[in-house]
């Protein structure tokens, strides 16, 4: 069976996966999510039109939200959970239909009388789901309206997936905006009507990273409202002795009611990838059973949960086909989902505790190592003073954002080379599991300021966005006058729709890769190139000796 897939970074042959996706997606889940994906599209058209005659459904608004979050690289990966979700979607769909027509008598002057596709029964075998799949994907798109138009109705697609998942974070901590849920309903009924003028695209592309910013400040002030401002912290790298569990993915409030279940059980508490700048929030701190990070990026997880004598809960998004000398031990919560493996509904973690204290966890403590996290925007902008005194002295000449998602495709050396080279008067900053590639290396300081500071996780970004801004006010400039500098790598949805914020911003000469988004067409790439001074990244030598050089800095 064939399927066709190129939202991630790192898509077969730099064009797209036709047999299997590499993120390990069989082509029938693939087929599941572009018909989820289209269920959403339409269900986005109906309830933009029904919040005209003032009807507002958020059922549907929370079933968009986490229907996109689901076809997510890396999420979702179990066809009969996506056929449930497709077939609810249905449901939403046929009501939403018969609402439409109800409003037309009353408000025919404010509807669209034309319905821009059809809404017909779907099948209810999964076999059949999968092939009506099979006419909804992107390749479908690229033969109808070319690679230009077909990349960017993709751009804004995988931009709403990106900052769904953001929402959904936010959501899960009791945060909503109704003028997201009406952004996320106006972008996707604007795509269920088939766009094909470049320039309400790119429009519509930027408005995904104009509204983006607000989810993630939304989902900023989720986390800190719940767990209190990150702050510097020392979080050890190696494992001490006893019962363990291993919490991976984004989600804190799993990890905080984690803690709460094994608080006086002698289990320990590890995370794993984007984990990591947990160990900064005072309220997740209060607990000494959080011992420190095991491991590093997601693209190593099939190694590391191996060897991790104790049972892994994945959280939200990076999950990889488990092998089988730990599936019978790692668990999924929230929206992830891999065939065979157990999941948890809601947050009872007995069963996850239960296979801890039944594992041999750590014999004994390893030497003690340690990396520093908890640098977010509240942080930074307290010791603000001394950074610009740092560089109105000489001792800063740039600055340096090296982060964002990682990935298993060569060339990501590039951003450790990167790192190492950036001379000593330099100050790096981080985001994401792209820190994983250098984050253990011993930068130094500059005065009292560590050189690297781990802002956080990807949506953090949200956080490099107001160091950036807070440092522009200090200078009195605009950001795109700061000697700073973004070098970012990208693998999933998520990467894109901050790329896109950034963009709305208006920040300029931002570096990508290690490849260039293979569903944006070179000619569209050629104009954000123009626009933005957006480029791919070429080699650390040539890269580095551009930005430094005196021309760049006048």
């Amino acid at each position: 069976m064939s399927m066709f897939c190129f939202q991630c970074e790192q898509t077969a042959g730099g064009s797209g996966c036709t047999k299997r996706g590499v993120c390990g997606k069989s082509p029938e889940t693939a087929k599941l999510q572009d018909l989820l994906v289209d269920t959403s599209k339409k269900l986005g058209w109906f309830a933009s039109e029904s919040r005209k005659a003032g009807k507002v459904s958020r059922d549907i608004d929370r079933f968009i939200m986490e229907a996109l979050f689901t076809t997510v690289t890396n999420v979702n990966f179990d066809p009969e959970n996506i056929a449930r979700m497709i077939k609810t979607g249905e449901e939403y769909l046929a009501q939403a239909l018969a609402q439409h027509r109800e409003l037309l008598s009353d408000h025919a002057d404010k509807l669209n009388e034309d319905i821009p596709f059809e809404v017909k029964p779907l099948p209810d075998d999964l076999k059949s789901l999968i092939e009506t799949g099979q006419n909804l994907t992107p390749e479908i798109r690229l033969q109808a309206y070319g690679h230009d138009v077909a990349g960017l109705q993709e751009l804004i697609m995988y931009g709403l997936k990106g900052s769904a998942a953001y929402a959904h974070h936010a959501y899960i901590l009791g945060q909503e905006d109704d003028d997201i849920y009406a952004f996320f309903e106006q972008a996707l009924g604007f795509l269920a009507e088939k766009p094909a003028d470049p320039e309400q695209l790119t429009t519509m592309a930027l408005d995904v990273g104009k509204v983006n910013y607000r989810v993630m400040e939304l989902l900023d002030q989720a986390n800190t409202g719940a767990y209190g401002h990150p702050r510097p912290t020392k979080v050890r790298t190696t494992p001490v002795a006893g019962k363990a569990i291993l919490v991976s993915g984004h989600d804190l409030k799993d990890l905080a009611e984690l803690l709460k279940q094994t608080e006086g059980t002698g289990i320990n508490i590890y995370t794993h990838g984007e984990m990591l700048p947990c160990h900064g929030y005072p309220e997740l701190q209060k607990y000494e059973h959080l011992v420190g990070n095991y491991g590093g990026a997601w693209q190593k997880q099939k190694r590391e949960f191996d060897a991790f004598p104790g049972p892994i809960l994945m959280t939200t998004n990076c999950i990889q086909e488990p092998r089988d000398s730990y599936k019978d031990r790692i668990y999924t919560s929230g929206l992830v989902e891999w065939p065979g493996v157990r999941h948890i509904d809601g947050y009872d973690f007995s069963e996850v505790i239960e296979s801890a204290q039944n594992s041999p966890g750590f014999n004994e403590d390893d030497e003690p190592a340690f990396t520093m996290t908890g640098f977010g925007h509240n942080a930074v902008s307290s010791v603000a003073g001394d950074i610009v005194k740092a560089v109105k002295d000489q001792q800063i000449r740039h600055f340096f954002l090296i982060g964002g998602c990682d990935g298993a495709k060569s060339g990501r050396n590039y951003f450790t080379e990167m790192a190492q080279a950036v001379p000593e008067d330099c100050l790096i900053m981080t985001l994401a599991c792209g820190k994983y590639r250098f984050n253990k290396l011993d930068f130094g300081q500059i005065g009292d300021l560590p050189r690297m500071l781990d802002v956080g996780q990807c949506n953090d970004a949200y956080s490099a966005i107001k160091i950036a801004q807070s440092l522009a006010d200090a200078f009195n400039c605009d950001v795109n006058d700061l000697p700073l500098t973004l070098v970012l790598s990208w693998y999933e949805q998520k990467a894109v729709c901050i790329l896109l914020t950034l963009l709305y911003l208006g920040i300029e000469n931002i570096r990508l890769g290690p490849s260039l988004p293979a569903f944006v067409s070179p000619d569209v790439l050629a104009i954000l190139s123009d626009k933005f001074g957006l480029r791919g990244v070429t080699t650390v030598e040539e890269d580095l000796d551009e930005i430094l050089s005196p021309t760049a800095s006048a």
